[in-house]
């Protein structure tokens, strides 16, 4: 195999793999906020700001296995 192909192929796992946990983590984030909310609408506000800011960390999880996956592809 060439270097070039061995390298996309590590972006794609880097970005793929990395990618799988975040989503994963934000749908069963956002599917526990929604029965906190159900069980407990006065506390919306409280619930939601918690959820959208470990989704934000979450998600920042996502953006470093791009970062990754580029620094692989094109270094």
């Amino acid at each position: 195999m060439e270097l070039d192909t061995l390298k996309s192929l590590g972006a794609a796992l880097a970005i793929g793999l990395g990618a799988l946990g975040p989503g994963i983590g934000i749908g069963l984030l956002a599917g526990k906020a929604m029965e906190a909310i159900g069980r407990n609408p006065e506390a919306t506000p409280k619930i939601q700001t918690g959820m959208i800011l470990a989704i934000a960390f979450a998600e920042a999880i996502a953006i470093y296995a791009l970062v990754v996956a580029l620094i692989i592809k094109f270094v």
